[in-house]
């Protein structure tokens, strides 16, 4: 799944034949590491000057860090233990210094002779390990360390040339310096590598070639060097990645697909006409594209994004009345039970008798729109995919249950998955196969994805924005509850939710657990200052208890989890949306979907465990109908905390494109990438896809036109060596699958 741009025999050597069996053992196991090309591409992720120290008072919590520091201070304490109980136990204390910030290690036992021999006040060194917190001070336990002396300045020299010394992502069975000493030893071998770049492009953007960029990446002599690596090998991996992205779509335009045109008075039109309202200009626009898409004889690969209200079902409902009008059927894929059947209960309505085909009062353009899930009766299975297999069904709504193979189509053109994310790639593979040609496809997200990531990411999509809320959508106000800080103000949320539904409207109050599984004893409290970190997170099942006899006594509360049976899932959500429950407690299995305009406040507790996108689709659960929402974000974390931050953050906006960009700024790159591109390791090692908007969309560029020109890359056999690389096995399917 690595971007390993075009590897020839040398780089294609295993390590265990370089590097011997126990190293390369690791660096597999452990960092994903198995030929000399991989462990070239395994590049530094900072560096440090030899006579500057780093920071050691930013050091993450929990992680694996290697640092260049002075010792201060070494003590050899002598106490008694279980093991020692005559006062024979060791325990050798060394403060590192590097200006910023002061850092504790400790060896105990066996392992404090050599330490204490070597670690003398004033030695400088490489330490390696994890960070940990004791006595709330923090320390590196055991940690591994390499010497910094004049004497090893000749071995220095040969493992970090020059005044950088590279810091590689390491992990605790392999320390950076030892995989710098590796990475030394295969050097040489990245004069092999072949330039998968066309030599126009790098001609015309003043890149180095990719043995300079390969040797300046791990052995730069000044930070100049760094720089022309950096920006050489994020060009690789953005136009490798843009090639293969531009030949799947150039790819889909040969496939054949019905055009699927609406009729004039068809039931697109009767829909229209029963429409309360007009269509924003946005969901004008979008539908315009769409149908301008639905109209050619080529499958259209489009993904839909739209804040959290902004219409998106009904822009796919009339995409799918046109394929209905076309003499198709259209298929919407739900991820959770809960979610299709509120689909269908409010496509049903929207349609009321356009969806009444065969009924008494049915219009006569109407269609059947039937509801498939996995926990339907056998009988009302049985009837739903009769209505499929003979076409009398136009429209229907379901979970992953559509993709059994038992499920036929008389003649798919349609196929809309809803919130992308949720789906694999082979589940909408699966459904596609169904139509007797390639159906058209829209995916449908609601969390706003930044332009660069959806170019990156589903680049083999065209994309459309809906950034418009509808008319007679109400603001929503979001404030932070510093719980810990202020109890008071959370006593004041529970008395405006009491306000809320005194005045005739419903609230949700979200918790990131359900409640009913095993506590691990382990995870006693530890101290009172760490409560908020060790507690566990708050509980539905508990929650709902302490709320109903506590600040919500009186109200009418109920329970909605993800391990509730369908049916009572269904049956709660069924009296919520009826007004028959003031106060819903639930998880976050009302995060998409769920479509209740009476609700108008949602209170989060401990908030600061789930992420900033997620915080803003729960939110856009409230405020649906003419009633302004209010969403209130319980936190116990103190207020310099990060995690207060990120909360003020989403108090402060509604615009969910700026929040996903924080929200990938505070997110690891891989986690947003990895999780789209079917759950495998990230092949961006230095494309930083916020930072690099501007490379991406020139990469895009290029690559468009270097396939347009040539879609095979017969002229370039270096591009396609870097393709075959990039697109091992599981990746071609995975694009395949598009």
């Amino acid at each position: 799944m690595d971007l390993v741009p075009a590897l020839q025999e040398p780089l294609k050597q295993p390590l265990k034949s370089v590097l011997g069996p126990a190293t390369a053992k690791v660096m597999a196991e452990h960092l994903g590491l198995h030929t000399v090309g991989d462990l070239l591409h395994h590049y530094p992720r900072r560096y440090e000057e030899r006579g500057q120290l780093t920071h050691l008072a930013d050091l993450p919590m929990d992680e694996h860090v290697t640092v260049v520091a002075q010792v201060a201070d070494a003590r050899l304490h002598t106490f008694a233990s279980a093991k020692a109980p005559r006062g024979k136990g060791q325990r050798l204390e060394v403060t590192i210094t590097d200006g910023s910030g002061r850092l504790q290690l400790v060896f105990f036992g066996n392992g404090v002779h050599k330490p204490h021999k070597e670690l003398l006040p004033g030695t400088r060194a490489l330490f390696a390990g994890k960070v940990s917190v004791f006595n709330r001070r923090l320390q590196l336990a055991h940690p591994a360390y390499e010497l910094l002396r004049g004497d090893d300045v000749a071995e220095a020299v040969d493992s970090w040339a020059g005044a950088l010394i590279p810091l590689y992502p390491a992990t605790a069975k392999l320390e950076s310096w030892k995989i710098a000493k590796a990475v030394q030893t295969v050097l040489p071998s990245a004069q092999e590598a072949i330039d998968p770049l066309p030599e126009s492009l790098r001609a015309g953007r003043g890149l180095i070639s990719l043995p300079e960029a390969l040797l300046k990446i791990h052995r730069p002599h000044t930070k100049a060097d760094i720089a022309d690596a950096r920006s050489r090998l994020k060009w690789d991996e953005a136009f490798v990645l843009q090639v293969a992205l531009a030949r799947r779509r150039h790819a889909d335009t040969q496939l054949p697909a019905v055009a699927r045109r609406p009729k004039p008075d068809g039931i697109l039109a009767a829909f229209d006409e029963r429409l309360p309202f007009t269509l924003t200009e946005g969901q004008q626009k979008v539908s315009k594209e769409i149908f301008a898409d639905l109209a050619t004889e080529h499958p259209m690969h489009r993904l839909l994004q739209g804040e959290v209200g902004s219409g998106k079902t009904l822009v796919a409902l009339r995409a799918m009345l046109a394929v209905v009008d076309a003499g198709g059927q259209a298929a919407m894929l739900a991820p959770t039970e809960v979610l299709a059947q509120q689909h269908h209960r409010s496509i049903v309505e929207m349609m009321g008798e356009l969806a009444e085909s065969g009924m008494l009062g049915g219009a006569e353009q109407a269609t059947k729109v039937v509801l498939l899930t996995g926990s339907m009766g056998a009988a009302a299975r049985r009837q739903a995919l009769l209505d499929l297999a003979t076409g009398e069904a136009g429209v229907v709504i379901g979970t992953h249950a559509l993709i059994e193979d038992k499920v036929q189509f008389h003649d798919l053109g349609l196929v809309v998955v809803d919130e992308q994310h949720r789906f694999g790639v082979e589940q909408r593979d699966a459904l596609r196969g169904k139509g007797r040609q390639p159906p058209h496809l829209l995916v449908m997200t609601a969390t706003p994805i930044p332009r660069t990531v959806a170019m990156t990411v589903f680049g083999d999509l065209e994309t459309s924005v809906l950034d418009q809320l509808p008319a007679g959508r109400s603001p929503i106000a979001s404030h932070v509850v510093p719980a810990a800080d202020k109890p008071h103000f959370l006593a004041r949320a529970w008395e405006r939710v009491r306000e809320e539904v005194a005045g005739g409207h419903q609230a949700y109050v979200v918790c990131p657990r359900i409640g009913d599984e095993e506590e691990d004893p382990e995870k006693a409290r530890k101290s009172p200052e760490d409560e908020a970190e060790k507690r566990p997170p708050l509980a539905v099942l508990d929650v709902a208890g302490r709320l109903a006899e506590g600040p919500l006594k009186g109200l009418r509360v109920e329970v909605l989890h993800g391990r509730m049976q369908p049916d009572d899932k269904d049956a709660v959500m069924r009296r919520f949306a009826a007004g028959e429950t003031d106060v819903l407690v639930a998880t976050t299995v009302i995060e998409v979907g769920v479509n209740v305009p009476n609700a108008t406040v949602m209170v989060i507790m401990d908030a600061d465990r789930f992420g900033v996108s997620q915080l803003h689709q729960l939110r856009g659960r409230v405020g649906r109908g003419s009633a302004p929402g209010l969403c209130l974000l319980v936190s116990e974390m103190p207020e310099a905390s990060a995690a207060r931050q990120r909360l003020t953050a989403v108090a402060s906006t509604l615009d969910g494109f700026e929040l996903s960009r924080l929200d990938l700024e505070q997110r690891r790159e891989g986690d947003v990438l990895g999780q789209a591109q079917s759950g495998a390791r990230t092949s961006l090692r230095m494309l930083a896809v916020i930072d690099d908007e501007e490379i991406i969309t020139q990469a895009r560029e290029e690559a468009a036109a270097v396939v347009a020109a040539d879609p095979d890359l017969e002229h370039l056999p270096g591009l396609r060596t870097a393709l075959q690389a990039l697109l091992d096995d599981e990746r071609e399917q995975y694009l395949e699958k598009g």
